[in-house]
């Protein structure tokens, strides 16, 4: 009789918190109200409705039909305040992106009337955009719930002459959406894709169905990437050669230490054959940076994830060589200089998120003093700045720190330079040696940060956090963060580059020594 009780008041609790969500509370209001979690809330909406959404039964008056004053992004770093409401988007469908993030893509790598595909279609952002772009569309999803809502979201009239974005007369074309596997695109030609874009569920962080067989949202972190390397090599095979392949990703945490996921699937992809012809950095907006926020970012000393990556693969014309080496290397014209950063002042406020922007004028001194400051406490800290062989500075080939230190912080300032696949072997056994010289003189608890960039080398990314990370592997290091810094309002001073994005944001790498 108890458990009959139970259940019957478990039934209860569901009834009610559906009813909540059918007249607009928000999660949080559910969850103190009734004592329950998100990953609750979801399990029930999911397992009701079939698919993951906030809102139920969101119905949208188009009020214009494109983005007011869009201008095409043109660095690295895309950051959208306002996440976009026109057509008919919107945040119903938990997880889903920004409808910019396409637009951008859509717009930059196809052209009107080519074929972009979306395998993880979700609420059909992508689908909505290529209608409102004049491209063709295949939308698939794992869900058929999803497909009934994305169905209902490319549903609006259009004609051609409200394609007013453009200059010339163009075609509306409706877009095909259907149930389907990411990892099986057999109904598929070969090489017959123009563009993909796509932005996958992350390794069991938000869940889109309720347990639905093939859902790669219930999927741990290697299970993940397993299937995942199915995807990727499904989308080399349909993929025209030359053309570009734009996947957004996040990373995540585990044990309050990063789990670098974006740099994992890097692999994933590199491996189906992909090159990586851009790596953007997407910067999140609804991250709290005050008050209890803020206090505990500094107690506990960790930062509010707040980008994701949109990587931006290649299908090569020509077959990619995996095996080039040079020989003959000469790593001693990259040294390693001990410098002196004085500290003026304290902060006023730590940056709390992992992106930092900083004005130009103040761009170095700032990040110096919130990684000195952050991870040293401004005392018994070294750093130590990589550059081409010069005759300033002190070699640290002939210098060992006594032991005792709580920060190593290792500077880049040569990799804006053009650089060849030549010197950044160099630079990459440079750090490596640095790091085994220097480990056993930080405090176990203590912090080793590596400064350091993304470079371009014969047009395609050489992604040197990424390649860092592989590098260090040691058992006494942990990655603690990966923090993105860039300068303010880049994106309006530059100019763009033919066919390029302009590298603006650099990385901090921070790991913990452990205990």
């Amino acid at each position: 009789m108890r458990k009959q009780n139970r259940n019957k008041t478990e039934d209860e609790l569901k009834k009610a918190i559906l009813l909540e969500k059918s007249r607009g509370t928000s999660d949080s209001e559910i969850g103190r109200k009734y004592g329950v979690t998100f990953r609750y809330i979801e399990q029930i909406i999911t397992t009701t409705q079939g698919v993951n959404v906030s809102a139920f039964k969101v119905s949208k008056k188009i009020k214009r039909f494109h983005p007011k004053d869009f201008k095409e992004e043109k660095t690295t770093v895309w950051s959208f305040k306002q996440r976009g409401d026109w057509a008919t988007h919107s945040g119903e469908y938990r997880g889903n992106w920004s409808p910019y993030i396409p637009r951008n893509v859509i717009l930059k790598y196809s052209k009107p009337g080519e074929l972009v595909l979306d395998y993880f279609c979700g609420a059909g952002t992508t689908a909505v955009e290529c209608k409102l772009l004049a491209r063709r569309c295949i939308a698939l999803d794992i869900n058929d719930k999803a497909i009934e809502l994305a169905k209902r979201n490319v549903n609006f009239d259009i004609k051609s002459h409200q394609l007013s974005f453009f200059d010339e007369k163009l075609e509306v074309y409706e877009p095909k959406l259907m149930v389907g596997d990411a990892r099986d695109l057999s109904f598929l030609e070969d090489n017959s894709v123009d563009l993909i874009c796509a932005h996958p569920p992350y390794a069991n962080i938000i869940h889109y169905t309720d347990s639905k067989k093939g859902d790669l949202s219930f999927l741990d972190i290697e299970e993940f990437l397993k299937e995942m390397s199915k995807v990727a090599k499904e989308s080399f095979r349909v993929l025209k050669a030359g053309r570009q392949c734009a996947i957004l990703i996040g990373d995540t945490r585990r044990k309050k230490h990063i789990v670098p996921l974006g740099f994992k699937l890097i692999d994933v992809y590199f491996n189906a054959g992909f090159k990586l012809r851009e790596l953007v950095i997407k910067r999140q907006h609804n991250c709290k940076t005050t008050g209890l926020w803020y206090s505990n970012s500094i107690k506990y000393n960790f930062l509010l994830l707040a980008h994701e990556y949109l990587l931006i693969f290649e299908k090569p014309k020509q077959p990619v060589v995996f095996n080039l080496k040079e020989s003959g290397v000469n790593y001693d014209l990259v040294i390693s200089n001990l410098e002196n950063l004085p500290l003026k002042r304290k902060l006023d406020k730590f940056e709390t998120t992992t992106v930092w922007i900083f004005s130009e004028r103040d761009f170095e001194q700032r990040l110096n003093k919130n990684v000195i400051e952050r991870y040293s406490n401004g005392s018994d800290f070294s750093v130590i700045t990589l550059d081409f062989r010069t005759n300033n500075g002190i070699n640290l080939d002939n210098f060992d720190k006594p032991e005792g230190q709580k920060l190593l912080f290792i500077k880049s300032q040569f990799l804006n330079s053009n650089l060849s696949s030549l010197n950044i072997e160099q630079y990459l056994k440079k750090i490596k040696d640095i790091v085994i010289r220097q480990l056993p003189h930080i405090n176990k608890g203590g912090f080793l940060v590596i400064q350091t960039q993304d470079v371009r080398l014969n047009g395609y990314i050489e992604p040197l956090a990424k390649r860092i990370v592989d590098l260090l592997t040691f058992d006494n290091l942990w990655l603690k963060e990966i923090v993105i810094v860039t300068q303010e309002e880049t994106n309006s001073k530059l100019e763009p580059l033919e066919n390029y994005l302009k590298i603006v944001h650099q990385y901090l790498l921070v790991y913990e020594i452990k205990k």
